[in-house]
């Protein structure tokens, strides 16, 4: 069965996790960001470009030229859906690797909102733990790069969600990001990670649960998070919190002249 996201949510994947440099060109979404994260650093083909495959050659060609400027590797965000099936075949010849698959999971705002957590701590801004914990997990890199990342974080409006394990030390985090989307009024989640000796100890699902009942008090209308394919655990705790795959990506790089940080 084919899965395909819509462009509004495509729109609000963009706009939760910003990319401070960014231009258009045919339809492709150009982002870059210091090479911090694959998502900020990626082309999102937010339409299919018009022409023949020559020309599209000729906007791959610009976009080359944009990100060698940047010192960054080319890569593509790319949907996993028929839409996709003239860039792959570009992307295919050029000999674009395939990485990262990743999971689009989607869940309504239906149901009993989650009872408060006196034990989460809830801000509007990523305090210090809170980015010390994060980037311990998913990032990589040095001062500047969590900088950067946080510029991303705080590029759209977004609560911030942390809970302490019986010694008072942060365990968990998450983010929810609740981007303007006029009548399509959902947050994604973003940054669920879990102090690697603390896992499986309920944290995550504390923190999880937090962040639905805080976007039930704003009146959301549902939510999306991306969670990579190979990443099973994870998969099960969305899962019981209601969420179902509604489409797929991966990313598709050129030769890398760096390395990327994760996320």
């Amino acid at each position: 069965m084919e899965r395909q996201t819509t462009p509004a949510l495509e729109a609000l994947m963009d706009a939760a996790w910003p990319a401070p440099d960014r231009e258009e060109s045919g339809g492709w979404v150009l982002r870059a960001a210091s090479g911090v994260t694959q998502r900020a650093n990626s082309i999102w083909p937010r339409s299919e470009p018009e022409g023949t495959p020559h020309e599209r050659l000729a906007l791959l060609r610009d976009a080359r030229a944009w990100y060698r400027n940047r010192r960054l590797p080319v890569i593509f965000q790319v949907f996993d859906d028929a839409r996709s099936s003239a860039l792959n075949a570009v992307l295919d010849e050029e000999g674009f690797t395939r990485q990262s698959e990743t999971l689009i999971l989607v869940r309504g705002a239906g149901g009993d909102a989650p009872a408060p957590d006196a034990g989460v701590e809830l801000s509007a801004q990523p305090t210090e733990e809170w980015l010390r914990l994060w980037w311990s997990v998913d990032g990589r890199g040095d001062r500047e790069s969590l900088a950067t990342a946080r510029g991303i974080l705080e590029g759209c409006r977004s609560l911030y969600a942390l809970v302490r394990d019986d010694d008072g030390v942060p365990a968990a985090v998450g983010r929810l990001a609740v981007p303007p989307g006029g009548a399509d009024s959902r947050g994604g989640l973003y940054c669920m990670a879990t102090r690697p000796d603390a896992r499986r100890r309920g944290y995550a699902n504390r923190v999880l649960r937090s962040l639905l009942g805080a976007g039930a008090a704003q009146g959301l209308d549902g939510y999306w998070l991306l969670v990579t394919a190979a990443n099973s655990g994870a998969r099960e705790l969305y899962a019981r919190a209601g969420f179902r795959e509604a489409g797929r990506y991966l990313y598709r790089q050129e030769r890398p002249k760096r390395h990327l940080t994760g996320c």
